[in-house]
Formats: structure tokens, C-alpha cells, sequence
């Protein structure tokens, strides 16, 4: 009879420090919390995802006659709705619920933590692309099965609705964190940010077709990242015959580029001059 002898096992040391987290798993984790924390806010969900679609629906039963040969206002306005929720989805959600958080303490204590401060900004941008994507494929879906929208049919065209997505919520995302600063409480939060997009929406071409605004007011927009998105979209999802008429004759694809890269740089100096993680009362 052959007895076996197990080693016992070595005790663990309680200083030895924890197997720690790479980077991007780190960065993945809060986003997937951030994601979370969203789809858990039910109102949040029906007001990013479903306030395009519903001005959709009313502006295309209202408005029903062709603004250039070819082109509906429906079609045009469904262009104005995508840069608008990309927007919604980065600007407007960032800056109503920063200042929520900041007032609640929560970043406070994110800020006390040992977790590099980088990993809840990514969280938040990773949040942004994920609800970005979503809205943007349900407006398409819907515009195209109820509206007849037409889809790229090139592939330039398609890089070119990528490459003015990214810049355009890149620039709302660090515009939005900026933003929240201004917010004294999480209740201002809203009442700070929901006047600036919407004046923003008026005078960017979303309601009205932009060259019928008056001539001071698109000078004005064409200060914000806005406008260049909805001119960028017309490029994509309008005919290019439609480009003489903008205001300059073309769509202009290099100024759209370099205005919304200057607002990147813009909101990330905006951000890293303007951000607190705790209110003024907590000093």
C-alpha cells in the first residue's frame, strides 16, 4: 500500500502587492460601466436615442417639397438629424451628467483612488463611441426603410462619413467635458447645456435649410463644429450637385476637415485649463 503526501501550500503573503490590471483593460472595464450606468438611466436612453427619430417624423409629415432638384427636405433634414446625435450623444449627454456626478461626490472619489485618472476619461469616450454608433445605425435604418434614404454607394463616400463622424464627436466630447465645468450643480447642468444645442441645431442647417438663414447668423455658426458636421453629412448622403448650394458653391470637405480638427485642439485645451473633479464648495 503506497501512501501519497501532498506539499501544503505556500502561505500567501499579505503585503505582496495584487496582480494589477493592464491599461486597456482597465480602460475597456469603465467603459463597459459607463455603458452600463447609461442603459440603466431609462430617460437618458429614450431622450439620446429617440429624439432624433421622433423629429424626423414630424418634420418629413410637415415638410414634404424639394429644396434643389432631386433633393427633399426630408433628405436634408435627415442629415442634420445625424450630426445632431452625434452631438446629443457626446456634448449634450457629457455636459448634463458630469456636473450630476461632480455634485454626488463620485468624482471625488474616482479622484482619490489609486486608478490612473486617464482610465475614467477613457470610460467616458468609449461610452460616447458606443451610444455614437447605435444612434447613428438606428437613424439610418429607419431613414432608409421609411424615407428612402440612399447609403453611400462609394467607398470614398463612406471614409468620408467616417472620418466626419470621428473629428465631429471628438470635438463634442471634449467640448462637452469642458462644459460641465460651468454647471454649479447637477441640476444647472441641463438648463447650461440644453439652450447652447439648441441654438446650435437652429442655426447649423438641422431645421432650416442653412444659405435661407440670414447671412449674420451662418457667419456665427460657422464658428461651431456643428455646421461643418451637417455640411460634411450633405457631401455623403446628398447629391453632389447639391453642393453649389452651400454658401461657398462646393461642400468645401478641406475647410470641414480643418475646422473640426481646430475645435479637437480647442476642447482638449478647454478641458485640460477648465476641468475640477470636485464642486466649488468642496474647495
Amino acid at each position: 500500500m503506497t501512501t501519497t503526501t501532498t506539499r501544503p501550500a505556500a502561505p500567501v503573503d499579505p503585503a505582496a502587492p495584487a496582480r494589477r490590471l493592464g491599461a486597456g483593460v482597465l480602460a475597456l472595464r469603465q467603459g463597459r460601466l459607463e455603458i452600463t450606468q447609461f442603459m440603466r438611466s431609462r430617460e437618458s436612453v429614450v431622450f439620446t436615442m429617440g429624439f432624433p427619430i421622433i423629429m424626423i417624423l414630424i418634420f418629413a409629415a410637415i415638410f414634404s417639397d424639394e429644396i434643389a432638384p432631386g433633393v427633399s427636405y426630408t433628405q436634408y433634414f435627415i442629415t442634420g438629424m445625424i450630426a445632431t446625435g452625434l452631438m446629443t450623444a457626446s456634448f449634450q449627454n457629457l455636459g448634463i451628467w458630469i456636473p450630476i456626478e461632480r455634485d454626488r461626490g463620485v468624482l471625488k472619489r474616482y479622484r482619490g483612488t489609486p486608478m490612473p485618472k486617464w482610465v475614467w476619461f477613457a470610460g467616458k469616450v468609449l461610452m460616447v463611441v458606443a451610444i455614437s454608433v447605435a444612434e447613428t445605425a438606428l437613424l439610418l435604418a429607419v431613414s432608409v426603410a421609411m424615407f428612402d434614404l440612399e447609403l453611400p454607394a462609394t467607398a470614398g463616400k463612406w471614409f468620408t462619413f467616417g472620418w466626419v463622424s470621428l473629428l465631429g464627436v471628438t470635438a463634442c466630447t471634449l467640448c462637452g467635458i469642458a462644459i460641465s465645468s460651468l454647471a454649479r450643480t447637477a441640476r444647472s447642468g441641463s438648463a447650461v447645456v440644453t439652450p447652447v444645442a439648441l441654438v446650435l441645431q437652429f442655426t447649423s442647417g438641422v431645421f432650416f435649410v442653412f444659405t435661407n438663414l440670414p447671412s449674420w447668423m451662418q457667419q456665427v455658426a460657422a464658428l461651431f463644429p456643428l455646421k461643418w458636421m451637417c455640411q460634411g453629412l450633405r457631401s455623403v448622403f446628398l447629391p453632389e450637385s447639391f453642393g453649389v448650394q452651400e454658401p461657398s458653391g462646393s461642400f468645401e470637405l478641406g475647410r470641414v476637415a480643418i475646422v473640426l480638427a481646430l475645435w479637437c485642439v480647442i476642447g482638449l485645451v478647454l478641458c485640460l485649463t477648465t476641468f475640477r473633479w470636485t464642486t466649488k464648495r468642496d474647495g
